[in-house]
């Protein structure tokens, strides 16, 4: 790190002085000057970290109490691509006497995996970015130069996360009195299922390309976002993401009912609710998780009742009464001689098909469409439409986009990552495994610690910092007054 200092004394400082005077001649040029200053910023940081990395390698070569078993083989130029623009250094390649392994042991005290072209934090920029727009931007934003990743990397990196699960347990959990479990799903489209080409047309002379991805999320009620505002917000919420895999339903609701175990008192909420719109993979979790009442979202409720009585023009709004009424309080014959009354207002198929169609559904939700117009013990209204919109669609449907499979699923979870407030950075590191280590190099010691330790002696020894000169900018304040003098004429 101190070369790299003493080099920007000497060059860094003369270019930041340059930088700085073409600005004073014209000061109008302020994003020349911030360029220009982020350039040599970005240049000593980088020079730093090369010089970082390479001292300790150097320390690794001149120390042998620390690599016993390991004797030098020869010196290799690597290069990483890290968030603030690419590094290249030198690493030595170490051969262990018993096993005839080679290893750079740098990498092994840095924590960076064989076969490595970007840091952590460049991989952490990659997947804010990826997560948000597309593949490609995620590439482009791995770090602040001009070099990127390409977008084929982007999609193999996040087609390989894996996600850790939050089994937490809390201490004291929680204690409410109703939670809220709302569910619901974003239609997205595929490139293929297994592989290119394999896609079919339809009767209707479309592509059997549409997939599924899963939203659940878990939260305590909701509130206002401010006393005086008309706006609400959820309370605690958490949110569950998946892809369409059909073995995979059953682990998710597991994963879904253990956060709540580990996080509520299951025993002392009085209700459970789950907002839904009746899907099938949904009834699947209510049957999974006790002691769950099911209500129908008012989003599907509303759509078929307008369904049943979009025909009926000027009177379409007491027929819908009539309709809501007849769920409220009476039986579902009441409800079916009143849908057979505004069947018979019509007399095209198509009509009919869809009267009869809207019919079978409410009464198919029947008591959860009663209890969604109820509203009566902690029912809460049911926002899984708009957080489909914000959470899934926004990313992955919104605008034509193709997934595949992997690709979708994977997608999912990490929009939920992203909601629950997951740092990006901690994703990166948990896909790390620990490798075992080689047979006969069990008592080496790499320990980062100690390297530090014995640089920061070595530099006490040296007085290096002390020794720095501090170079000084040369500003004549006369060049200065005059500059600004004229800069400021006539105004």
């Amino acid at each position: 790190m101190i070369k790299s200092i003493q080099q920007f004394q000497t060059k860094g400082v003369k270019n930041l002085e340059k930088v700085f005077m073409d600005y004073s001649a014209d000061m109008t040029k302020i994003a020349e000057m911030v360029y220009g200053v982020k350039n040599e910023v970005i240049k000593l940081g980088l020079d730093m970290i090369v010089e970082e990395l390479e001292t300790y390698d150097e320390y690794l070569c001149k120390h042998k109490n620390v690599r016993p078993e390991w004797y030098i083989v020869r010196k290799d130029t690597t290069t990483l691509l890290t968030s603030l623009g690419s590094i290249t250094y030198q690493k030595t390649l170490f051969k262990n006497k018993v096993t005839g392994k080679s290893e750079y042991l740098l990498d092994r005290v840095m924590g960076i995996e064989k076969h490595a072209r970007m840091t952590e934090d460049a991989e952490a920029e990659l997947l804010k970015e990826a997560v948000q727009t597309s593949y490609q931007k995620g590439g482009i934003s791995a770090c602040i130069s001009d070099e990127f990743v390409s977008k084929e990397t982007v999609k193999n990196k996040i087609h390989a996360l894996e996600f850790p699960k939050n089994n937490e347990v809390l201490k004291e959990k929680k204690v409410v009195d109703y939670l809220y479990i709302d569910a619901d799903e974003d239609h997205v489209s595929l490139q293929f299922h297994e592989k290119k080409g394999d896609l079919v047309k339809l009767e209707n002379n479309r592509k059997d390309n549409c997939a599924i991805a899963k939203l659940v999320y878990i939260y305590e009620g909701i509130e206002k976002e401010a006393p005086e505002s008309k706006r609400h917000k959820l309370v605690n919420p958490y949110y569950f993401c998946r892809g369409c895999e059909e073995d995979g339903n059953q682990t998710f609701w597991d994963e879904i009912f253990t956060f709540m175990d580990n996080h509520y008192d299951l025993d002392k909420v009085k209700k459970i609710y789950l907002n839904a719109d009746g899907g099938s993979w949904i009834k699947a979790g209510k049957n999974r998780i006790a002691g769950i009442t099911y209500v129908l979202d008012e989003f599907h409720l509303e759509k078929y009742l307008t369904k049943l009585t979009s025909h009926m023009k000027d009177t379409r709004e007491d027929a819908k009464k009539e309709l809501v009424h007849a769920i409220r309080y009476e039986k579902k014959s009441d409800f079916e001689a009143i849908v057979e009354r505004l069947k018979g207002c019509l007399e095209s198929e198509t009509g009919i098909k869809r009267i009869e169609k809207s019919k079978d559904y409410i009464l198919s939700n029947w008591m959860a469409a009663r209890l969604r117009l109820n509203r009566k013990e902690g029912v809460v209204g049911c926002s899984a439409e708009g957080h489909v919109s914000h959470v899934l669609s926004s990313r992955m449907s919104s605008r034509p986009l193709g997934w595949s499979v992997v690709g979708m699923g994977k997608m999912a979870e990490l929009r939920a990552y992203q909601y629950n407030n997951g740092d990006m950075l901690e994703l990166v590191r948990y896909q790390k495994t620990v490798l075992p280590k080689a047979a006969g190099c069990e008592e080496v010691v790499l320990s980062s610690a100690k390297m530090v330790a014995e640089e920061r002696r070595q530099k006490r020894e040296l007085g290096i910092l002390a020794d720095i000169h501090l170079y000084e900018i040369p500003y004549p304040q006369i060049k200065k007054i005059a500059a600004l003098k004229n800069h400021i004429w006539g105004l």
